[in-house]
C-alpha cells in the first residue's frame, strides 16, 4: 500500500472517497492500523486520558505526545501520522509554535501537526504552514478549552454558532490548513462546513457527512470506560478480554498449573550433571 500524504489525504476528498482516522500512542497498535489500510493516524492529546491516568488533556505535555509519536513512527506506518499540539505548545507565540511543531516532526517523526482553535489561532497556523510544517485545524468542541466552554458540550446547535463554526474553517482553509477536525456538532453543522471548504474534514461526534472519520481507539475497543459519549461505536470489548486472561493466568500461577512442561526448559543429562557437581568442567 502506498504511504498516505497530505497530498493524497487532500486527493480523497475530490475524488469522493472516505478517509479513515484513529489514534495511536504505541508501536504495535501502529502497526495494526497500518496493516489494515488506516489513512491516517493522530497521536492524540487524548494519551492523558487513556494512558496517564489523567482526567483530562490538559495536564499533557509536548514531551509526552513527542515520546508516544515517536514510538509511533519507528513501527513505520503507511498512514500519514499526526502530531497532535497538547494544552499552551503554540498560544503563546508564533515563536513557540514554530519550535514546538518544529519538534513534533524532528523528534517525535509526525509528517503533520494538528492545532486546535481558530480566530487568533489562524495566524498561528498560517506561520507554521510557510515553514513547511503541515497542519491539521480543529474546531467545534476543543478539548483544551473545555473550562471555557464549560464541559463537553455540543457547539454549533444555532444558526449563529453554525455560522461561526463556518467562518473558522474558512479561515482556516485560508492559512493553509490540510484538513480540518470538527468534533461534537449537529450532522447539518458539520455538512454546511464540509461544503463550505474545499480541504477534507474529520468528524467526530458530527454525523456521517464529514469527508472521514476519527475515532480515539481506546474507545471504540472497550479498553477506556470512564468517558463513554453518545457517538463512539464499541466495535470490541478489550478490557473484558483482557480480564479474562489475566483472572486465568492468576489462577494457574496460584494453583501451580502454570507453568507445566510445555511452558519450561530441561537440561541436558550432561547440563543436569554439572549443575549438581556430579560431572566436572572440561580442563
Amino acid at each position: 500500500m502506498a504511504r498516505k500524504t497530505t497530498h493524497s489525504i487532500r486527493l480523497m476528498k475530490k475524488k469522493g472517497k472516505k478517509i479513515v482516522m484513529l489514534t495511536s500512542y504505541d508501536a504495535p497498535t501502529a502497526a495494526i492500523l497500518s496493516e489494515v489500510g488506516v489513512d491516517m493516524i493522530l497521536v492524540g492529546d487524548s494519551v492523558g486520558n487513556c494512558l496517564l491516568g489523567y482526567e483530562s488533556t490538559i495536564p499533557v505535555t509536548l514531551e509526552d505526545v513527542i515520546h508516544h509519536c515517536a514510538a509511533v513512527s519507528r513501527a513505520k506506518p503507511d498512514c500519514l501520522i499526526v502530531g497532535d499540539m497538547p494544552f499552551m505548545s503554540y498560544k503563546i507565540s508564533t515563536e513557540q509554535a514554530l519550535e514546538n511543531c518544529g519538534l513534533m516532526l524532528q523528534e517525535g517523526g509526525a509528517e503533520a501537526v494538528k492545532i486546535e482553535g481558530a480566530g487568533p489561532v489562524a495566524d498561528i497556523v498560517q506561520s507554521v504552514v510557510d515553514a513547511g510544517i503541515p497542519v491539521m485545524g480543529h474546531i467545534g468542541l476543543t478539548p483544551q478549552s473545555i473550562y471555557q466552554l464549560g464541559g463537553y458540550r455540543v457547539q454549533g446547535r444555532t444558526a449563529d454558532m453554525a455560522g461561526k463554526l463556518i467562518e473558522q474553517a474558512t479561515q482556516l482553509e485560508q492559512a493553509g490548513a490540510f484538513s480540518l477536525v470538527i468534533e461534537l456538532v449537529p450532522s447539518e453543522t458539520a455538512k454546511a462546513i464540509t461544503e463550505a471548504v474545499d480541504i477534507p474534514t474529520i468528524g467526530i461526534g458530527a454525523g456521517p457527512y464529514c469527508d472521514g472519520q476519527v475515532l480515539v481507539l481506546w474507545d471504540m475497543l472497550g479498553l477506556f470506560e470512564d468517558f463513554k459519549p453518545k457517538f463512539v461505536k464499541k466495535y470490541a470489548n478489550v478490557r473484558d478480554l483482557i480480564k479474562t486472561a489475566v483472572t486465568d493466568y492468576a489462577n494457574e500461577v496460584r494453583n501451580g498449573v502454570f507453568p507445566d512442561e510445555e511452558h519450561s526448559f530441561e537440561m541436558t543429562e550432561e547440563e543436569s550433571g554439572r549443575l549438581y557437581g556430579r560431572i566436572k568442567p572440561p580442563e
